[in-house]
């Protein structure tokens, strides 16, 4: 008769083998377990894989019902990597004390992969089945809304199971009354931070939304009484890689399984299931790395199929479908506008730009972003040419300014001064005349057609420009008129069909710049939520949204002579 533990290693040993559905760190999670076995009960590893305890786990996790989706109401049937992960879990004891050899673990998985299902089988479990007396289950979140969805999906699978008469809710806990364990949620923004408790098992679900480790290190200290407590992290991907989930929990996760790093620690159990390095994101043959439950069924591919198309007819979903269901850690920002690596591949010298924004067939349009006086104004100049765009800027400051701005933006003005992208001007306040004249330049030297204008601080220096005969068009900053050239600009930059000259003072807006939407997923660029400043590249966008109208205009009357037009 095959044993639990040979079926873990046959599953271990061709898992291994299969590069194409199992990531690396996968693969080292299995690779850590053959290791395991190899030395069980030994002088260097004293530990038993006990396949009773194991299969008490996964029989316990059994007796519930999935609550959502098209299994619902249906027994839950572990799958193969929960089968893996809670085998590990339960399955290893120390051979002289018999208690659990892992205190702390760590499953990032991507979402829709019975992350929340699993977390309540153990809640449940802990609270009651392991024989612990008292036993105290803590659901820990930053966000009572969070810890919510855990404590409902534990109480729901406990009222589907054969174990209901057994439970009961009061006062915001589910009571076992048996063994006088409990299961509670805590949260941050509650108050309830479980100072003073005694965890048997704490559940950290969705880590990777948690700023500080404080959650967490109250649930680690408070298990110090306990012989055998459990810390579970449960999470996906995220984006802020300063939050304690990467920058702490899964670097260490990743040298605990590299089988390269000599760190060790053997009461912590971890497993990853992410796309690799150089995986592309549309081949659906690589998504089950991240999704080993999800991506094994027609309705998960299907899901999966949906959300990478809305990821990429809409950008700014694309960071959710990465993190979420690729299970990737990526460093974009909430609401950061660009992804700089594709802007970085836009330059050009500054020599060639120029070339091209001179030639006779070019058609160009400047952008002003006018300041209150005393801060940044840009300007900003977009050359049509061949179907692409070559761009690039100016800003003024005022000389008297200059330092005080260094010091407070802790931005090297000085070095876009050398750089010929800042102009300081004399005095505390901005030279409008200034402005006006590098405008009237370059409307000398290129082929200008129209000079865009947000109205706010422009009224005076808009009027002069038309008594010498420019045309000027005000761009109202709203979303009915940004939207399409903030979405369009960016598409541009992803195609590689815009190009610039590398200054560092547009970049570094760029990478001040995020977005706002309203309820028809428009967006614009906003002041008020960018880190920085972002004049530099506003000023751009007030050019782009007339650039990119008039040249996709539909010339009727061509169409009509031609014969190509019909009603």
């Amino acid at each position: 008769m095959m044993t639990l533990k040979n079926m873990l290693i046959d599953y271990c040993k061709i898992a291994l083998e299969d590069t194409g559905s199992h990531c690396q760190k996968e693969r080292w999670a299995y690779m850590r377990f053959l290791r395991d076995v190899e030395r069980e009960d030994t002088e260097e590893f004293p530990y038993l894989f006990d396949e009773e305890k194991a299969m008490n786990f996964l029989k316990w996790m059994s007796k519930f019902k999935h609550s959502k989706g098209v299994l619902a109401g249906k027994a839950i049937d572990p799958a193969p990597i929960q089968i893996f992960i809670f085998s590990n879990i339960y399955g290893w004891v120390h051979r002289e004390t018999g208690y659990r050899r892992f205190k702390l673990s760590y499953w990032q998985v991507g979402r829709k992969n019975a992350k929340t299902q699993s977390n309540a089988c153990v809640a449940s479990y802990e609270a009651s089945a392991l024989g612990e007396p008292y036993s105290e289950v803590y659901i820990g979140a930053t966000k009572s809304e969070q810890a919510k969805i855990l404590w409902n999906e534990t109480e729901i699978q406990i009222k589907n199971s054969p174990f209901f008469d057994k439970f009961r809710k009061a006062y915001g806990k589910i009571h076992h009354d048996k063994s006088g364990g409990f299961i509670q949620a805590l949260s941050k923004d509650s108050g309830k931070t479980g100072d003073g408790f005694n965890p048997q098992a704490g559940l950290v679900d969705e880590y990777h939304a948690h700023q500080t480790s404080d959650i967490y290190d109250v649930l680690i200290s408070g298990m110090g009484a306990r012989t055998q407590p459990l810390l579970s992290i449960i999470t996906t991907a995220g984006f802020e890689l300063t939050n304690p989930c990467y920058d702490i929990e899964y670097k260490y996760v990743s040298k605990l399984l590299s089988p390269d790093d000599d760190v060790e620690n053997e009461e912590y159990f971890a497993m990853v299931n992410e796309l690799d390095f150089g995986d592309d994101i549309k081949d659906e043959s690589v998504w089950i790395k991240a999704n080993p439950i999800l991506a094994t069924t027609e309705t998960g591919i299907a899901y999966l199929k949906g959300r990478l198309k809305l990821a990429l007819d809409v950008p700014e979903k694309m960071r959710d479908f990465l993190t979420k269901n690729m299970n990737m850690w990526v460093d974009i920002p909430e609401n950061s506008y660009l992804d700089i690596n594709k802007w970085d591949l836009c330059e050009l010298e500054e020599k060639e730009l120029d070339v091209k924004m001179k030639s006779q067939t070019a058609i160009c349009y400047i952008g002003a972003d006018l300041s209150a006086t005393t801060d940044l104004t840009s300007l900003g100049l977009i050359a049509v040419l061949d179907n692409k765009k070559y761009v690039k800027q100016v800003s003024f400051m005022p000389e008297d300014r200059y330092k005080e701005r260094m010091s407070v933006d802790k931005v090297p003005y000085d070095l876009y001064v050398k750089q010929g992208h800042l102009i300081l001007t004399e005095g505390s306040v901005v030279d409008y005349l200034e402005v006006e004249n590098y405008i009237l330049k370059w409307c000398e030297d290129y082929n200008v057609k129209e000079v865009c204008f947000d109205k706010w601080q422009a009224v005076h220096l808009m009027a002069s420009l038309e008594s010498k005969g420019i045309t000027v068009v005000e761009i109202p900053q709203q979303f009915a008129f940004l939207s399409p050239a903030t979405k369009d600009f960016r598409n541009h930059v992803y195609n590689t069909q815009i190009y610039h000259n590398g200054d560092k003072l547009l970049r570094r807006a760029i990478m001040n710049a995020k977005t706002r939407e309203d309820d028809n997923e428009n967006i614009m660029l906003s002041k008020r939520k960018s880190t920085g400043r972002i004049d530099p590249i506003a000023c751009l966008m007030n050019a782009f949204s007339r650039a990119n109208v008039v040249h996709n205009e539909v010339d009727l009357n061509a169409h009509i002579l031609s014969g190509r037009f019909s009603f």
